[in-house]
């Protein structure tokens, strides 16, 4: 729009909205800062002796060994599916995002079951061998090498998808020069493809660590000690709030630095150039196609298959479906109301940042636009953390109004109706409607947006008899996936949550901090069940109609 022309109404409750939406989600970045200034020098002493050097330690060697596995399992099994043919290669496109619908803490469960003492490994591997030298062969779950596989095997899926796209429009005019030179497929792999796809691997790599920062069930319940690990202990074990902001600084540098990875990573794959010639899939043959159906089968067995056996077992064996558990119900309840309301909310708040930038495209539309979407590289703990003091501000608020009217106090508003959760969804999960309504708007060309004004029509009619029906994939692929994003957050949830009041991820977790994680199988089966279809949703749109031949 022209600088002389006056902004209409909607244009202008749409600019006031969109920044307020950005101010929303960097509280609690600021009210971090704030709590960190706060004094806590009879902490720090004890922290520093006994806690930061092995949170630092353990936190950088869980980014570096997650981001290994993932990159191993993510850049390989993205290579052999975008350019070989081999025979189960179809069903490989399918598989190999799944692991996406496991959560890390669920992972983490399910192994420390299996490979304990007395677990199903061990009761078949003393089929065979007494039971001492069954234990000594089995694999140390509880450790940061356990750790970086469970992780690094559920989260591989991220570079899969972003190495998987690069590979399938690599140029076919430089590997076939790689080969004429006498390269081999190994060699071509790693002196030209790889290279090439480094952008998108440093993009899949950044999500991977971010993803691994917000982890806390996993990490806690495996006994590494992170710095999310840390922040929690020193929120809710030592009681010191400035002490845990001042931790969520040093995890929110880390965050930026990844940031700065994923946008520098972006900027370069913008700008390279594309072939219009394709790299054809290379046919694989006997040994070749075995060797590459069990490099892509092996991480969807142990990423997705193996759990998901396990709690179906458990959740079956036990009964727990048929038993008619009230508390499985309604804790389902609960995770269903929380993650409907936010994901409403979060799509409305998505839809509102964009069209105040669509219809004045500002230095001010523009900057909310791209504060609205770092709330998902808050880590979860460090949100709620950030949320704590915003919440009870208004609930303060809400008293003193309460009082000045005469009326009985309304207690904890926000905490107690389970609103400060749905905020913290909201506001983490933010970027995901932002992303697939930015992607649908992108399709959509200015000049519809003129022709209707061309015939007066106004803003809001344009929405609603243009726009509205040309983004309803992208709306109903933010539905999908925010909805079952909010169904599998943990460390939010826990810490937010109403008192008594428990979702499908927190009862889970209460059952393995007890060490009877089977009798959560049934909700933990349940999660995954519902995070299936939007990994199935999305993987359709991964492959190229007919291959890059």
């Amino acid at each position: 729009m022209p600088a002389h022309v006056t902004p209409s109404l909607p244009e202008r409750i749409a600019t006031i909205l969109a920044a307020l939406i950005a101010l929303a989600v960097a509280a609690p970045v600021i009210s971090i800062i704030m709590l960190a200034i706060a004094p806590a020098d009879e902490l720090w002493p004890h922290l520093i002796a006994y806690v930061l050097p092995q949170a630092f330690r353990d936190t950088a060697l869980l980014l570096i060994g997650v981001g290994v596995v993932a990159l191993i399992a993510g850049a390989g099994t993205a290579w052999l599916v975008s350019l070989h043919d081999f025979h189960g290669r179809a069903l490989m496109l399918w598989l190999l995002p799944l692991p996406l619908a496991i959560p890390t803490y669920l992972a983490a469960y399910v192994y420390v079951d299996l490979f304990e003492p007395l677990g199903l490994v061990h009761t078949l591997l003393m089929q065979w061998l007494p039971a001492a030298d069954a234990v000594e062969l089995l694999p140390r779950m509880r450790s940061l090498p356990g750790a970086v596989g469970i992780i690094g095997l559920v989260l591989y899926p991220y570079v899969y998808l972003s190495a998987r796209t690069m590979f399938q429009l690599q140029s076919a005019e430089f590997t076939e020069a790689a080969r004429v030179l006498g390269a081999s497929r190994w060699t071509v792999f790693r002196r030209v493809s790889l290279p090439m796809a480094r952008p998108a691997l440093a993009v899949g790599l950044a999500l991977v660590s971010l993803e691994t920062l917000n982890d806390i069930g996993a990490s806690e319940y495996l006994g590494v000690r992170t710095l999310t690990v840390a922040i929690f202990t020193t929120w809710l074990n030592r009681g010191s709030l400035s002490g845990a902001a001042q931790l969520s600084v040093f995890m929110l540098v880390i965050v930026a630095l990844l940031i700065v990875i994923e946008r520098r990573g972006r900027r370069d794959a913008e700008m390279s150039s594309e072939s219009p010639r394709l790299t054809p899939r290379t046919p694989l043959h006997g040994w070749g196609n075995a060797l590459a159906l069990i490099g892509c089968g092996v991480p969807v067995l142990l990423g997705f298959a193996l759990p998901l056996s396990y709690l179906a077992r458990q959740s079956f064996r036990r009964g727990l479906f048929t038993q008619g558990d009230a508390m499985l119900w309604r804790d389902a309840w609960h995770s269903f109301l929380f993650a409907a309301i936010a994901t409403i909310v979060a799509l409305l708040l998505g839809l509102i940042v964009l069209l105040a930038q669509r219809w004045r495209r500002t230095a001010w539309t523009t900057l909310s636009a791209s504060v609205a979407q770092t709330g998902y590289a808050l880590p979860g703990l460090v949100l709620a953390l950030g949320l704590l003091t915003p919440v009870l501000a208004i609930d303060g608020a809400l008293n003193t109004i309460a009082a000045w009217l005469g009326r009985a106090s309304p207690g904890l508003v926000m905490v107690g109706s389970g609103a400060a959760v749905v905020i913290a969804y909201v506001i983490r999960f933010l970027a995901v409607p932002t992303g697939f309504i930015k992607a649908g708007f992108d399709r959509i060309p200015v000049d519809y947006d003129d022709s209707a004004r061309s015939v007066g029509a106004s803003r809001l009619r344009t929405l609603r008899r243009v726009q509205l029906p040309l983004l309803r994939p992208a709306l109903l692929g933010a539905v999908i996936v925010v909805f079952v994003d909010c169904l599998k957050e943990l460390p939010a949830t826990l810490l937010l949550r109403p008192l008594n009041v428990d979702t499908l991820a927190t009862s889970i977790y209460q059952y393995a901090s007890r060490g009877s994680f089977e009798d959560g199988a049934a909700a933990a089966l349940l999660i995954v069940a519902a995070s299936i279809p939007p990994v199935v949703w999305l993987t359709r749109f991964a492959d190229m109609p007919r291959g890059p031949d």
